[in-house]
């Protein structure tokens, strides 16, 4: 049996917030986070879906335990740019090292680049690391339901919203939903991929997006690669994805996100970012 990719991740995950915590103090970075850069709308741009009927949260990541190195001589900022163009609602950017070969500095460069709201996509586990998202320049944390314990789950979502910091909780089954929905959560990622064994079926997200709290807004992770995996999943009643493997390996972005979001010529869309400001 192969070992819990998940449980090997969050065991060096913890070793390095110690680490950190040794290096600068959690009151240095609770400090740091109050005086955090100026806050964009991330759970308020995926309430709704933008006028071509879908939203995506286009990922830039340079590596996976699944895949190795995905694309080595990734620039953040140039592709954060891309994905703008392309008609992204928001961009992720995966910052854990040892696993995935993202840093701090990607999602720096890929805010200060774009004006997209921003996702830090981790492994968090403790408080340290919230403070340490708002104080990079994040607008939204991934929390993952299967890392956490339902209190500070929910004790997190309580921080998060004191920093002003949206949260995408994310799901993989039923009983994480449960949980989820007891912490509070109103963002729900329904992520494909299993982090136990890094399976994928887009499937996932049909059958759990029936299950969600009326409040709820679903965001559909992992796997999303073409057309008719969105159609299918828009039919479940799910507008919001996140895409990074079949991005970050494409030669043009920008046209792939015209395809997502059904735009066969794959022109940029100005939709509702350009009407609110968002792009430079």
């Amino acid at each position: 049996m192969k070992p819990d990719i998940l449980h090997k991740i969050l065991e060096r995950k913890r070793q390095e917030v110690e680490t950190a915590r040794r290096a600068l103090p959690e009151a240095v970075v609770r400090r740091l986070a109050e005086e955090r850069p100026e806050r964009r709308p991330f759970f308020q741009r995926l309430q709704s879906p933008l006028p071509h009927g879908v939203n995506i949260i286009a990922e830039i990541k340079r590596g996976s335990p699944s895949r190795g190195i995905l694309r080595g001589d990734l620039d953040p900022a140039r592709q954060a740019k891309l994905y703008q163009k392309g008609g992204a609602a928001a961009v992720s950017v995966l910052t854990d090292a040892s696993f995935f070969h993202g840093s701090s500095r990607d999602l720096k460069e890929a805010r200060s680049a774009v004006n997209l709201p921003i996702l830090r996509k981790d492994f968090i586990l403790s408080t340290y690391q919230v403070y340490e998202s708002a104080a990079m320049g994040a607008d939204a944390v991934l929390l993952i339901v299967r890392a956490l314990s339902r209190e500070f789950l929910r004790d997190c979502l309580s921080l998060c919203g004191e920093l002003l910091l949206d949260a995408l909780v994310e799901v993989h089954s039923q009983e994480d939903l449960e949980t989820a929905t007891w912490a509070g959560a109103s963002l729900i990622g329904i992520n494909n991929r299993d982090l136990g064994t890094f399976r994928t079926d887009v499937e996932v997200s049909v059958r759990m997006a029936a299950r969600l709290d009326p409040r709820q807004v679903g965001v559909a992770e992992s796997g999303i690669e073409n057309r008719g995996q969105v159609e299918r999943v828009l039919g479940a009643g799910i507008w919001n994805f996140l895409v990074g493997e079949s991005l970050v390996r494409a030669e043009n972005p920008v046209e792939l996100l015209g395809r997502l979001l059904g735009r066969p010529n794959g022109k940029g869309f100005p939709g509702r970012a350009q009407k609110e400001g968002f792009l430079k």
